[in-house]
């Protein structure tokens, strides 16, 4: 039977719906509305072509969106209110007790996850970025990936989970504090693991081998008082035409990437600036922030499920008859984003305000007009819009819509 806790689910599930709907609407129309003219902004920098591609292509992800919203909705309330979750407590629980239900029960719901996800990859790989020449991902490819990710799944997600499941049965009343521990802890080791284990299973890295680029981003490198394990190049291009760099690892184990279909692009200049820009990041301890932001944030989540773990309306206001903790840990999991979806505006304004703070430090350590210089170009070669519709830019962006980026960079 629904209760109050059903009713306040549903609420807040038909306003993610209707403010996601409603913010895709408002950034199509604007999107539509400029397409038939490079911004002033832009005009001699990109051609009209380049604009207009970067128009359709946001608006086939926005409507691809739509879609992916649909599935997502269907498959949380199929879950939930249809019985989902609990018929597969009903098929694992005569089988298995313990740590080795938990971790099936939870395993059952991922696959099924995965599996309704699966046709939606398929379409924005091969379909969406096909279609607008970004693809270069193989079938081959795509199976090996995928083989790889579930063998990754079950050889570090295993562990994890029989040690978040024994520690919620074991800890008492305060669980959730000794799991938040092994959670920090466990991230803090992924961060140290993944540029030299589970990087490169997926991707090649050489090291830069460009002998005058290496040479100026070992002097940027020294100005800024920066120490890597090393600069090294991704073959991207093996499965997207898409351009980045980034730092990974943490401690000694950082180090520079930078994708190669970057580096065929931009000049000499134009990388130093990219990368000054990432060494804002550093400098201003972003990375770190929002690492403990995160922790601060799961600290809090895992106490308010500390107290629902054992609340009966929880369970039977999501269809439950039956209640354990690995269905609390799940149950939390799946409805938890709607509850918190409008957190989203917040986590991008801090986003948007680390971005400006890079690109001033990128001005004053490279040069700004560089970086603009490569900026334009990226925002061309990844066919990103420049006209995003201002809400939707406030609500979802990581980064600065560009021409107020820019604007800001060319006023330094």
């Amino acid at each position: 039977m629904p209760n109050a806790f059903s009713l306040s689910f549903i609420a807040a599930l038909l306003l993610m719906c209707g403010c996601r709907l409603w913010l895709a609407r408002r950034q199509a129309a604007c999107v539509m509305a400029h397409r038939a003219a490079v911004p002033a902004g832009f005009a001699g920098r990109i051609e009209l072509k380049a604009h207009q591609k970067a128009a359709d292509y946001t608006l086939a992800r926005s409507h691809f969106g739509r879609a992916c919203l649909f599935v997502e909705v269907c498959l949380l309330l199929l879950l939930t209110f249809g019985g989902g979750l609990q018929a597969i407590h009903d098929f694992w629980s005569p089988r298995l007790d313990g740590l080795a239900y938990g971790v099936a029960l939870i395993f059952s719901v991922v696959l099924i996850s995965a599996l309704a996800d699966l046709p939606l990859t398929l379409y924005r790989q091969f379909v969406i970025e096909e279609r607008f020449g970004f693809n270069r991902m193989t079938a081959t490819l795509f199976l090996a990936d995928l083989a790889r990710q579930a063998t990754l799944a079950l050889v570090i997600g295993t562990p994890a989970l029989l040690a978040v499941l024994w520690l919620m049965e074991r800890m008492g009343q305060w669980w959730w504090f000794y799991v938040w521990l092994f959670w920090c802890a466990f991230n803090l080791f992924l961060l140290f693991v993944y540029p030299t284990w589970i990087a490169p299973l997926f991707n090649k890295f050489s090291p830069l081998d460009d002998a005058g680029l290496r040479a100026r981003i070992e002097a940027l490198l020294a100005r800024c008082g920066f120490a890597s394990s090393g600069l090294f190049v991704m073959d991207g291009s093996k499965r997207s035409s898409h351009g980045n760099a980034y730092f990974t690892g943490f401690g000694r184990s950082k180090r520079i990437v930078f994708f190669d279909t970057l580096l065929t692009r931009l000049q000499p200049g134009e990388v130093e600036a990219v990368l000054a820009h990432e060494l804002g990041h550093y400098r201003h301890r972003h990375v770190v922030k929002r690492m403990i932001m995160l922790f601060a944030v799961s600290l809090a989540m895992l106490a308010v499920l500390g107290q629902l773990i054992d609340a009966e309306w929880f369970f039977r206001g999501l269809g439950l008859r039956d209640e354990n903790t690995a269905l609390g840990l799940l149950l939390f999991f799946l409805v938890g984003p709607v509850f918190t979806f409008l957190l989203t505006p917040l986590l991008s304004l801090l986003s948007r305000r680390d971005e400006y703070e890079a690109d001033r430090y990128a001005a004053a350590n490279a040069s700004a007009s560089e970086l603009v210089a490569a900026l334009v170009k990226l925002y061309e070669d990844n066919a990103a819009t420049l006209t995003p519709d201002p809400l939707h830019s406030l609500f979802y962006d990581s980064h600065p819509p560009a021409a107020l980026r820019i604007a800001r960079l060319q006023r330094t």
